[in-house]
């Protein structure tokens, strides 16, 4: 993969985590902790949810660490921002 291919793809993989419309995102948390709060069943599995959510920044993490090798070994292109 390119350096513009990782990085599209850590931006995909952080809008699953935090989009309204994911069934793993930042909402269902917040749902989570508001059923819990208010003394109510949870609305499903929450050990579920983390082991999905925990995959997803796994693999942005492992990314990551594509994106700094390439940059160590020089082989990116440094985006400069002006």
């Amino acid at each position: 993969m390119t350096r513009e291919e990782i990085c599209n793809k850590i931006c995909m993989l952080k809008c699953v985590l935090t989009s309204h419309a994911s069934d793993i995102g930042d909402w269902k948390i917040a749902k989570y902790q508001e059923y819990v709060l208010n003394g109510l069943d949870a609305p499903y599995d929450i050990a579920e949810l983390y082991q999905k959510r925990q995959a997803v920044r796994d693999e942005i993490n492992e990314l990551q660490a594509q994106l700094d090798a390439m940059e160590a070994e020089g082989t990116a292109e440094i985006l400069v921002w002006r």
